[in-house]
């Protein structure tokens, strides 16, 4: 195949932004430590997840029942891939020790087929391989070896992924139509995407080969999936599962021949993003043709305004086009994490710089706010309004919390955070035989020998203050950089060396032919607060506008406004003017100030619930704040759709 676009190894580039800084240091310095003790059922304040000790117990080291859902696992898995990101940007030393010592349990549980996963070793083994619906052993091998590879990548230790690998191989053996195989697909997809990256490693075509397998297979007839639950009659460890549906699990049909986004939004992302990687390892166009459907349709009318996916509570699903609903909504941190992976890759197949608007959105929104800025507390679901005394259990906003939590009895969220904060620069920078991408606006250095040069990058980015970016680049060989045009930059100017430089954007990219040398590229983005509306098919949205600021979503909080939010409206003429930064929010991002009215019923007599239609109307001075910053000072009141005043 032609040479590709890669992202760039960790080692390469180091992140010196002030926002994104504070949260990758916080992976270290906080989340790993946080969910160590999680692991080891040592977070006072929490439950015992048990997560440790089942393995402990699979290995023949102590006794005890296994504990906690049937995937909790992958929590530990994961963990190790951010630790290992850590120890790659050099951060994360002091995990290796432990890292290594899990490991050595790991061995020890594995079953010498290589068989590995402590719910069906130690509950029930005679089941194995017999709920692929529900089971997710398929999922937990996949986040197993995503973590070893990540791990012999950071520290040339191969131990983990010999472990991976004779896992991933009992799959190749297991799975297929093959005679005496099992000719099944996973309910919760994840494997395809680790055994890609398996073959990355090795370059052993049998585990690209069962990627391709477990999602050509997904969805044909007859469909092994449907066949499993007519044949269990009843769910087995999920009771919502009680009227599973195809779609719920994007194997209704084979994914080439899908067009919409469907069915669990963090499943769909991990299939979405195998179906990008497959299409460029193996120059498949149909594939592609796919992907691109799939990806249309869930960013032109099943995505919010932050970049968040799934709008339903029930089964944390897609629903329909143009369903987004505000205070209900779902929006997993997980699917983020997915969405990022999913876009990635579809700029490296398409070569098209626009895919990564999409990246920087969900990272400058969903991402952030999914945090609080000590580290130590997470959203599982990102709501876009909140009035917390709704939020109560047992209710239709059961799934919606007023703050976030310090763990979960489901704990995919917080180590899906921790590996995709502490791996951030892959999202940064890529490059092939030309040269360097440059993918998103956020100061980093970059120092790497491509196609035999050496090439260092400085960017300053002040594209959160005043739209501005520097750029020093040193190379001793002439070099293209790619730099992505993002499409809130209507009008962006780039000057080379001093000079106002004339671009044409090649798929979104202005390219830049370099000679040998030091060069200085300064790119001023030309943006400022903006209102912006939604599709009128949104009824969600309708007579409501949001505030951004390049990528970032803003709210307004009762901490900034007062209470019930939904009396304020604002005129679309008003004047966005950029605030003073709030001292106790990293990276010095301003807030947003303007003009409105609170609109407030009393035609209502004491008592009453409703009454004679008479309206007060009194101008307010309104603060916004970026969504990736709020419920950090407390519970209250929140909302991204204001109210239009006409």
């Amino acid at each position: 195949m032609e040479k590709e676009i890669r992202p760039l190894k960790l080692q390469q580039v180091k992140v010196t932004d002030p926002l994104f800084g504070h949260y990758i240091n916080k992976v270290s310095e906080v989340m790993l430590v946080h969910q160590w003790k999680a692991l080891n059922d040592d977070l006072e304040g929490t439950d015992p997840t048990g997560c440790i000790k089942n393995f402990r117990i699979a290995a023949g080291l102590q006794e005890g029942e296994r504990q906690g859902v049937v995937f909790l696992d992958t929590d530990l898995y994961k963990w190790i891939e951010s630790a290992a990101y850590c120890i790659a940007i050099g951060s994360g030393t002091q995990f290796e020790g432990k890292i290594d010592q899990v490991i050595d349990i790991l061995e020890k549980a594995q079953e010498k087929d290589g068989y590995l996963n402590t719910y069906f070793q130690i509950t029930a083994p005679e089941k194995k391989w017999t709920n692929l619906v529900e089971g997710h052993e398929l999922y937990t091998s996949g986040h197993m070896i995503e973590a070893a590879v990540a791990y012999a990548l950071a520290t040339g230790k191969e131990k983990f992924l010999q472990i991976a690998m004779r896992n991933a191989d009992l799959i190749c053996r297991v799975f297929g139509t093959k005679k005496g195989q099992i000719p099944g697909v996973p309910g919760h997809e994840e494997i395809e995407l680790a055994l890609i990256k398996l073959y990355r490693w090795t370059r052993d075509d049998k585990y690209l080969k069962q990627a391709d397998y477990f999602v050509r297979q997904r969805g044909t007839a007859p469909n092994y999936l449907q066949n499993e639950i007519d044949g269990r009659k009843g769910p087995e460890f999920f009771p919502e599962f009680r009227n599973y549906s195809m779609k719920y699990a994007q194997a209704e049909k084979p994914p080439v021949e899908q067009t919409e986004a469907e069915g669990h939004a963090v499943r769909a992302m991990y299939l979405y993003s195998a179906m990008a990687d497959l299409a460029k390892w193996q120059q498949d166009k149909e594939m592609e043709k796919a992907c691109d459907r799939l990806w249309d349709n869930m960013i032109g009318k099943r995505m919010y305004i932050t970049g968040g996916i799934g709008s339903s509570g029930f089964l944390e699903c897609f629903t329909t086009d143009y369903d987004l609903p505000n205070s209900t909504n779902y929006c997993e941190t997980c699917a983020s994490v997915g969405m990022m992976m999913f876009g990635q890759r579809m700029a490296a197949l398409k070569k098209n710089a626009s895919y990564y608007d999409t990246v920087e959105r969900v990272l400058y929104n969903t991402i952030l706010a999914a945090m609080n800025l000590e580290g130590d507390r997470y959203f599982y679901v990102n709501p876009l309004e909140m009035i917390p005394q709704f939020c109560t259990e047992n209710t239709y906003m059961d799934h919606v919390k007023p703050a976030r939590q310090k763990w979960f009895s489901v704990a995919c969220c917080p180590p899906n955070l921790a590996r995709t904060l502490a791996s951030l620069s892959q999202y940064l920078y890529a490059c092939d035989e030309k040269g360097i991408y440059i993918n998103q606006f956020i100061s980093s250095t970059l120092s790497v020998d491509n196609s035999g040069q050496e090439i260092f990058v400085e960017l300053k980015s002040a594209l959160l203050t005043d739209g501005t970016v520097d750029i020093g680049i040193s190379t001793l060989q002439a070099t293209d950089i790619r730099i992505r045009v993002p499409a809130y930059a209507k009008d962006m100017e780039i000057a080379l060396d001093g000079e106002k430089l004339s671009y044409i954007a090649d798929n979104n990219y202005a390219v830049i032919a370099l000679k040998g040398g030091k060069h200085r590229i300064e790119l001023n983005m030309g943006i400022h607060p903006r209102f912006v509306a939604a599709d009128h098919n949104v009824r969600a949205d309708a007579g409501k506008v949001a505030v951004m600021h390049g990528p970032m979503v803003y709210c307004l909080e009762e901490a900034d406004n007062g209470q019930n939010l939904s009396d304020i409206y604002v005129d679309t003429d008003a004047n966005l003017l950029k605030g003073k930064a709030y001292e106790e929010f990293p990276g010095e991002v301003p807030a947003i100030e303007y003009e409105g009215y609170r609109v407030k019923s009393v035609g209502i007599e004491d008592g009453s619930l409703y009454g004679e239609a008479r309206f007060t109307k009194k101008p307010v001075k309104i603060r916004a704040v970026p969504y990736a910053f709020w419920n950090n000072r407390g519970i209250g009141e929140m909302e991204v759709w204001q109210n239009i005043s006409i």
